[in-house]
């Protein structure tokens, strides 16, 4: 269906991609731990396989996007032990722990329609899945790779690796190593060797989140629900398992793991990975004072911040650098990226108005137009190349410019490459970027009606040669980002 390649972390390489059940995809994302607001990393994350998933669909692909919600079981260490984010929080903020998940929840789909991610296909929560993350646990230990150890169970790593298999072959993690780095955690001796990971934890008598099992009451592992949830929905083995690189290990690691001795396969085809955000060189964290939520680009309301950035600006941001790449965000970033927008929204507005005229087309403007239509495939094909795509989509914008400095009409190229352009331009520009131009999305009545009255004095002026009053407004409306632009047909106003 497509000449499309992906780099696959576990194999370290591109690799064409072939969907195990053409045309249908199946894809898995890691969600949020909704116990605060999602942080920028997470939000670039979501939007880079927000990408992924228009490009599929994009390419005719019947895709199954399954995008988790973490309510419970996130502990906060590598070794999956430590303290409950969730309970932790439901106490700082003296709620219970499902008011702390519905606040946050509603945050994240809040930011999600922001930024214009298109809702997954099913968005399952881990406290509903705690039957079938009981069931998986008990076939971990039937499959002799789990044991039970005081009222909680542990996935036991050297007797996955002594059938045979690899932990640590997608994080590149040397298993020595890991068991020498690892220092004296609660629950060690519990655990027959220290890199062992919770499928089930034993409550506490105060632990506010638990559930019966047959090992006692208590509270899944948090590597365990991605196993369960992607197995249930999208089968033993599918197609592309999505996520931060923070996550490859120990989580992805532990999928691997936890899928193989459940189910005797590997899990997943592609394993993508998106990298990490800084902020003026340096990387977003709260004790740095340079962790900004998505909210606050919006609000303006960050002292690193000089004004507030629109959702599509840092979409279009997080668009100019690949997802497997580190992305520095500066004050300069931002501002050229609002520019960079409002330049490809302006085209696709001009575009609309392009009419096609019958003359002659011009045979080197024809192929100019097809191959710069068809490089936007290329280019996305070479594993979702969203950089080199807006490159291209900036060609073409200037294409459209000229046409429409040129009385609106295209008279050079032949009526199907015309209609390619309007097609190509539009369909990779909104449907796979999920760009939208949030100046048309509101109401412009009342701008357009000033800025006729406006358009109206400046012409008069000029008429009785009044260049004082003409210079000024022109001046003003640029100071203000609004471009009058003079042509044969009329003069109109251009916001960016």
């Amino acid at each position: 269906m497509s000449d499309l390649t992906i780099y696959n972390t576990l194999s370290r390489q591109k690799e064409k991609f072939e969907p195990i059940n053409p045309p249908y995809v199946g894809l898995y994302c890691c969600g949020p731990t909704v116990y605060s607001d999602v942080h920028l990393g997470n939000t670039r994350t979501f939007i880079s396989f927000d990408l992924v998933y228009r490009y599929l669909k994009f390419l005719g692909y019947k895709v199954r996007y399954v995008r988790n919600i973490t309510d419970a079981g996130h502990l906060t260490n590598e070794a999956g032990e430590g303290k409950n984010r969730m309970e932790d929080q439901a106490k700082l903020e003296k709620l219970e722990p499902m008011e702390i998940v519905q606040k946050y929840t509603v945050g994240f789909h809040e930011v999600c329609r922001l930024f214009n991610l298109l809702p997954p296909t099913i968005e399952p929560t881990a406290t509903g899945h705690i039957v079938e993350q009981i069931e998986m646990t008990q076939k971990l230990i039937d499959n002799g790779v789990a044991y039970a150890s005081n009222g909680s169970v542990y996935f036991d790593v050297n007797a996955y690796n002594a059938k045979g298999n690899n932990y640590g072959k997608l994080s590149g993690r040397n298993i020595d190593e890991l068991i020498a780095g690892y220092r004296d955690l609660d629950g060690q001796d519990e655990k027959r060797n220290s890199i062992d990971f919770a499928l089930w934890k034993k409550a506490s008598p105060e632990h506010i989140m638990q559930w019966n099992s047959p090992w006692g009451s208590g509270f899944p592992g948090w590597h365990l629900e991605c196993s369960v949830m992607s197995t249930k929905y999208l089968g033993k083995q599918f197609d592309i398992h999505a996520g931060g690189m923070d996550l490859k290990f120990p989580h992805h690691e532990c999928e691997i793991a936890q899928n193989v001795g459940a189910c005797g396969n590997e899990p997943v085809r592609y394993w993508m990975h998106t990298n990490m955000l800084n902020f003026n060189g340096q990387k977003m964290s709260k004790s740095l004072g340079n962790s900004i939520l998505p909210m606050q680009f919006i609000t303006g309301e960050h002292p690193l911040l000089d004004k507030p950035y629109s959702a599509m600006t840092v979409r279009f941001l997080f668009m100019q650098s690949h997802y497997s790449s580190e992305l520095d965000i500066t004050i300069k970033g931002l501002q050229d990226a609002e520019k960079g927008l409002r330049k490809l929204m302006n085209a696709a507005k001009y575009l609309a108005e392009l009419k096609f005229d019958t003359a002659t087309s011009d045979e080197q403007q024809d192929k100019l137009i097809q191959e710069l239509c068809n490089e936007c495939k290329t280019v996305m094909d070479d594993d979702f190349n969203a950089p080199k795509l807006l490159a291209t989509l900036y060609e073409l914008a200037t294409q459209i410019n000229i046409y429409y400095n040129d009385g609106k009409k295209v008279s050079n190229i032949s009526k199907a490459t015309f209609n390619q352009l309007q097609t190509t331009y539009n369909g990779y520009l909104f449907d796979v970027l999920g760009l939208s131009d949030e100046a048309a999305a509101g109401n412009n009545d009342a701008l357009d009606k000033v800025m006729q009255l406006v358009i109206d004095i400046r012409k008069q002026s000029r008429e009785t040669k009044d260049w004082t009053t003409s210079d000024k407004i022109r001046d003003a409306l640029k100071n203000a980002g609004i471009e009058i632009k003079d042509s044969k047909d009329g003069t109109t106003y251009e916001i960016g």
